[in-house]
This record gives C-alpha cells, structure tokens and sequence, in this order.
C-alpha cells in the first residue's frame, strides 16, 4: 500500500493533458504525435461513431503496452488480459458493443491484419505488425462502419492503426524499462533523411520478462523499418518491413470453482514441477480420467492435495510465433484534385501452440504428451484506391485482393523419459510420432467499395457500398478424415452505407448513419464451419449463412477547445449468429458443433468528455450502456433427439452492460503524469445467464519527470503503476469458448499490482 499511496498522491499533481484538434478526412494522413497536441479526437466532421488517439496515449502508458489496451478508454470497449501490458495473446480479448474479436476489423497502415484471434488464420496480431513506439494514430470505429478498410469481418467495428512518419522519428530514441516480475525491456530506433525527402527509420525491440505467477518466461523481439521516398510532382513511394518472434509460456485457464478451491495464483505446473504432473497425468489414467493406459499402478488413484482433477493443472503450455511482414505502396496525383494509391504486401507466419497433454502417452513411457495446434500462413495481396472531388462530391473507389495459403495441423511430440521432459516449451517443436490431422486452406478474397461524400456546406451526406467474394477450398495433407475439408464460398456483392453530419453552429454537430456488413465464415480447423467433422460440415455447407449484421446510430458531438464531447446511440440488428459448440475440454480438441442460431439486438448509449483544464490539468470521462440480448432460443438435435435451449431473452457473453472510465491528468515542461479509473459491470460466461464475473473497477497511475539539457527530446524518467490497488479479479473469459450453463474452464486471473520503471531518451 506504501507504493499505492505515493503514486496516488504524486498523480493528483501530475499527468498528461490532453488537448483538441480537428479529425482530418479519413483518406488524409493525420499529423504526427509530435505534430498535434491532441491525445483524444471524438471523431469530428465524420458520419458515424469514431474516435482517435495518437501516440502519446500510448507513451503515457507502461512501456511496450499493447494499443489495444489503449483503446479501452474509448466507448463500447472492452478488452480484457490476463498481464499488465495486455501482450499476452491466449488471453488478449477486445470487444465493441458486444461483439467479439473475430467479428471486428484490424489493418495496419490499410495492410489487413486479419481477425487478430489466438488461432489466427487469416492475418496477425497488432502487437506482432509493430512496436507500440512506431504507431502513430490508433482510429476506433464502434460501428461496423470503415466500408473502406480490407476486412470482410468487420461486422461490429474496425481498429485502424497508422504508423509513424519517418520525419516524426528523425534522430535516436532509446528506452531502457524495469519492473515487476523480473521484466526488462529495451527500444531504439534511429531514423535518416529530412521531413520533406526521403526519410526513413528502423528500430528494434526486446522484452523479457517472468510470469507474475507459476513458471515460465514471457519473450519478445521485434525489428521494424519504414521509409518514405518522394518521386516528385507529388508522387510517392513508400515500404514498411517487420520481423517479430514471440515465445509465451502460458497460464492456466480456470473455473470459478477453481478459483475459489486453488487461489488466484494457482497455475500450470511448469518445468520445475516435472514430476508432480507425472505423478497427476499417472492418476489420471489409474482412475480412468483421461482415457489412457495406465504406466504406473504405483501412483494410485488418489490426486495429492490440493489437485482434484486431471485438468487442474498441465505440465507447461506455451504459445510461438514469428513473422514477417512487408509491404511496398505508391501514391500518384490524378489531375488537379485526384490522388491513385497502391500497395502490396506479404506477410509469413509459423506458429504453434502448445499444451502437455495428460489425455496422450507417450511412446517413451512418459504418461503425457505435448500436444502442439501449429501454424503456417503464407498471404499475399494488393489494395489500391482513387479518391478525387468533383464539385460538391468527393468520391473514392477502391478494391483488394488477397491470396491466403494457410496450413493448420495438431500434432504430438514424445517426451523424453520420467526424468527428463526433453522439450523445452519456448523452442518450436521437430520429429513429431503422431499426427491427428493438417488441413491446408486457399482462400481468395475479392473486395471493392464505392463511397461519395457531398457537401451541401453544414450538411455532408456519405454515401457508399461494398461487396466482396471469399472462396475457400480446403483439404488434408495426411490420410485421416478426423476433420472437415471441402469449398465454402460466401458472396454479398452490396453492402451499403449512408451516413449525415449537420453543423449546428457554435461547436455542435450531429451525425446519423446505417452500415450493412457480412461477415465471411472463418477458414481454420479450430473455429467455424471447418472445425466440424466432415459428416457435420456435409450437412451444413448448403444451409448455412454468413452472419451479417444491420447498424443504426445517432449521436451530437460538442467541441469548443476546452471542452470535446459526444454522445451517441445506437440499435444493432445482428442475424444469422453462428454458435460453435465446444464438445470436449479445449486441451483433447474434439470436433466442434456449429450452426445457425438466430438473432441478437443490441442497444446502447455511449458519452465521453474531454477536458482542456488550466494550467496544464486535463480529464477524461467516459460511459457505455450496452443492452445486447439473444432473440431465438437454440434448438439442436443430437442423435435423433431434439433440444431446446431457452436462451432467448438472455444476456450476451462477455457483454458488460455497463462500462466507465474516467482520468486525471497534468502536463507542464518537466512534471507528467496521470490517474485513471476503469470500471466494468459483470460479464456472464454462460449462453444461459446462470454463471458470471462480477464486476470490477481498477486504477492504473503514471508519474514522470523531463529534463532538457538541450537533446531533441527531453530525457524522460517515468513510474508505471497497473492495478495500483492490487484487485484480485477475473481478466479474460472465454479463453475456451462459452458454453450453455455451469462452471467451465474458461477464465484467466489477472495480473496483480505492477509497478514499471522506464528511461527514456532522444537525441
């Protein structure tokens, strides 16, 4: 508490001040961190909801802080994990209006990112696209609007980020960071040239880092670089590469009645437990828990204290992945007011997850084995865009195409004997002795859109529409039929967009729009229709429908310079949900059931404020109410029988009905800092309503000291305390899927207090 009472005495001194701009159009590049004192833009001039924040939101936050944490301020957004930082993939979740991950658009710099899923399979997450440092503006769309962003699961927002202008990071600048759980992390970046010529920048990043419990490490490299060539009479040339690797011991996801018999900081059991998971996995298979051959009678059938189950507690459990991702755009003027970009890019991912599985021997005599789902994506693509102004119309076109090769497959690996695993969990697996299946993917996606905004002066009406085409064919490389192959092609070639914004004079604005969006069907073997079994997937390709989803809001938005407001609402029809149903534990991956269940109404209201405060004081507030219910009763049937699940009326999973944030902050020359609050009502876990987390409110702090002794930037000492108080609550739900009602193994405990130390430098 001695650590919690300084920084909240320090922080009601010092913090960072927010301030106000203008939103520029959203094909123009926004200015620079460096350029703008904005921290916050609510989205003025535009149709629908959106909002903006730049770099120095994210440089005010721990050091290497993922964006998506970042954007939790903002309206409708819930993002949950289970580390400070909000880095730690399995457990990263965000959510807008009550839609999850994989129904949200990601690209970076327009480069599509995919649905950014644990599993993913069609692109990757932010926190592997780029530092944090090198991003620029992070854009939010609580709406399913963006009809021009490359995504064809954009079904309830889009998170666009931008990067850095080379010309914002001319010089050296260099962190050095320190803190709990033995975390230390380090970033440079040296960038060359001048602001109106060629310029360009390259950095690279390294973090490692403890678990805040149990065993195991957490690691990250990543080395970006970008560069900006003019060609003259407004002609541009510009490229971005990055290489990221990415090595995560996992926690152990838990129930509620885990968590109240075993503790918050209860966990796998690790590499220094190797034998204690022997001992578990030896009774687990005496007592017939997991379904193998027994391999030791010795053990006996009872579970040493506290252990209750087999799935408890796993040996060890990690998540690899490396990528490289590249892109090479150029931009040409049309005219007098026309403007032609094209980029391309590629982008190569490995990856595996892996479990040590108690539900498989090894051939070795080691009564477990490690169980790996392992990735391979090779994607390639090219978007292009014209944008120009013809009289009161300002018209834009564009189109993408994708090509995606992706090859998904679960493996096992033996271990070594009783007395030596022999894998390490951090290193990519080789020389498997089993594979249950691999499945490899085509996907080609097609999408164009046309959008025209006319100013009739206070009033501009946005109009548009896009369609888009995605095949898949997918088929197996070994000879099994353990899971689903074939062709799914979804294709809606109209989905339209209208969007007012009135002035209203002195500051105020109102806005209104409606966007309809298809979402395609997920290409993987581990969600969507091909995690079915083929008998499954032959019954339900013809029948099934792509989710799509109708939004409706209206809002006013107020800026005056001191004061930067907006309140919204909005209704979301939202038809043809997809429900997968888990039909094991997530570590033995049994086949999925999937099908069409009905539909899902959301209402909301959604406010923020942003305070411009003398002498270098700010605040920031904002509210959400979110009432999003399942209309239709699930009704399956299973072996000739009929079941009826009356989740009509119920609550969404995951989807807080209310939400609040609000923080402090002040800014001069030398002192900085902030306070901030984050609120959350409960979240229920179950389609049912009969299981939830309650709610939580949390309190993160900022304190930090510039001196100038004449460098380009000021040498920077910042104090990072998340979760200030220490509240022991649940993060992330979900982690292995929903199910209808009761317990399940599907929660992850949050960090506790920790506190970050960071030196920063620019010269």
């Amino acid at each position: 508490m001695r650590i919690a009472t300084l920084l909240l005495a320090s922080t009601s001194l010092v913090a960072t001040a927010p301030a106000f701009a203008q939103t520029l159009p959203a094909d123009e590049a926004l200015p620079a961190a460096s350029d703008a004192m904005e921290i916050v833009v609510l989205g003025q001039g535009q149709t629908r909801q959106v909002q903006e924040l730049s770099n120095q939101e994210l440089t005010i936050l721990a050091s290497g802080t993922s964006p998506l944490k970042a954007v939790e301020k903002l309206p409708s957004v819930n993002f949950q994990s289970a580390d400070a930082f909000g880095n730690y993939e399995w457990s990263t979740r965000i959510t807008i209006r009550g839609f999850s991950q994989n129904q949200l658009g990601f690209t970076l710099d327009g480069i599509p990112l995919g649905d950014m899923t644990y599993g993913n399979h069609n692109g990757l997450h932010i926190s592997r696209a780029i530092t944090s440092e090198n991003i620029g503006v992070t854009r939010v769309s609580q709406g399913s609007g963006s009809i021009d962003t490359q995504s064809t699961n954009n079904l309830g927002g889009t998170l666009q980020f931008l990067s850095l202008d080379p010309k914002d990071a001319l010089g050296v600048t260099a962190s050095g960071t320190y803190g709990s759980a033995n975390t230390w992390r380090g970033f440079a970046r040296l960038g060359l040239g001048t602001e109106d010529g060629a310029r360009a920048f390259a950095s690279v990043q390294y973090q490692d880092g403890d678990k805040w419990k149990g065993d195991g490490k957490q690691r990250t490299l990543m080395v970006n670089a970008k560069g900006i060539m003019p060609l003259g009479g407004g002609a541009e040339l510009d490229g971005y590469i990055s290489y990221s690797d990415r090595a995560e011991q996992d926690y152990q996801d838990l129930s509620l009645a885990q968590l109240n018999r075993l503790g918050y900081d209860w966990d796998n059991f690790g590499p220094s437990n190797y034998a204690l998971a022997l001992q578990v996995a030896d009774i687990a298979a005496n007592r017939g828990d997991s379904g193998t051959a027994p391999l030791n009678a010795v053990a006996g059938t009872t579970y040493p204290s506290p252990v209750a189950t087999a799935d408890d507690a796993y040996y060890d459990a990690s998540g690899l992945r490396k990528d490289t991702l590249a892109a090479l755009g150029l931009t040409l003027p049309v005219g007098d007011s026309g403007k032609f970009a094209i980029k391309g890019y590629y982008h190569e991912n490995d990856g595996q997850g892996t479990w040590g599985s108690p539900y498989v021997n090894s051939p070795t005599g080691v009564p477990m084995a490690l169980r790996t789902t392992e990735y391979d994506i090779k994607r390639k693509g090219a978007f292009a865009s014209y944008a120009a102004t013809y009289g009161a119309n300002s018209l834009k076109i564009g189109g993408w195409y994708e090509k995606n090769d992706f090859i998904q497959s679960r493996r096992f690996y033996a271990y070594e004997s009783r007395t030596n695993p022999g894998r390490d969990h951090l290193d990519f697996q080789t020389n498997p002795f089993a594979t249950q299946w691999s499945i490899a993917f085509e996907t080609d996606t097609i999408q164009y859109y046309v959008t025209d905004d006319i100013d009739f002066g206070d009033l501009k009406v946005s109009l548009g529409w896009k369609g888009y085409s995605v095949d898949t064919n997918a088929f197996s490389l070994v000879n099994t039929n353990s899971r689903a192959t074939g062709d799914l092609k979804v294709e809606d070639w109209f989905q339209p967009h209208v969007g007012l914004n009135y002035k209203l004079g002195n500051g105020l604005e109102a806005f209104a729009g409606f966007t309809q969006v298809t979402r395609a069907f997920q290409a993987s073997t581990t969600s969507g229709p091909f995690s079915s079994t083929q008998d499954g997937f032959d019954a339900i390709k013809d029948t099934l429908k792509p989710e799509s989803s109708d939004t409706y809001e209206a809002g006013l938005r107020y800026n005056t310079g001191i004061v930067n407001a907006v309140l919204a609402g909005y209704y979301v029809n939202f038809r043809d949900r997809l429900l997968v149903i888990p039909t094991s534990v997530g570590i033995v991956g049994s086949a999925n059931a999937l099908q069409n269940v009905g539909s899902v109404r959301a209402l909301g209201l959604e406010a923020a404020v942003d305070l411009k405060l003398p002498m270098g004081f700010g605040a920031f507030a904002s509210y959400s109410y979110n009432d999003t219910t399942y209309r239709n009763d699930v009704v399956f049937t299973t072996g000739g029988v009929t079941t009826t699940v009356p989740t009509a009326g119920k609550t969404v999973v995951d989807a807080p009905k209310h939400m609040l944030r609000g923080e402090l902050s002040y800014d001069s020359e030398s002192a900085f800092g902030r306070i901030g609050v984050n609120y959350m009502s409960k979240r229920y876990f179950t389609f049912l309503n009969d299981m939830s987390v309650p709610g939580r409110a949390l309190v993160d702090a900022t304190i930090g000291y510039r001196l100038n002794i004449g460098q380009r930037q000021p040498v920077e000492l910042q104090l990072n305390a998340v979760n200030l108080f220490d509240k022991r609550y649940v993060g992330t739900i979900g982690s292995n899927g929903f199910g209808f009602s009761g317990d399940n193994q599907t929660l992850l405990a949050a960090a506790p207090r920790q506190v970050f130390v960071t030196l920063k430098a620019g010269f």
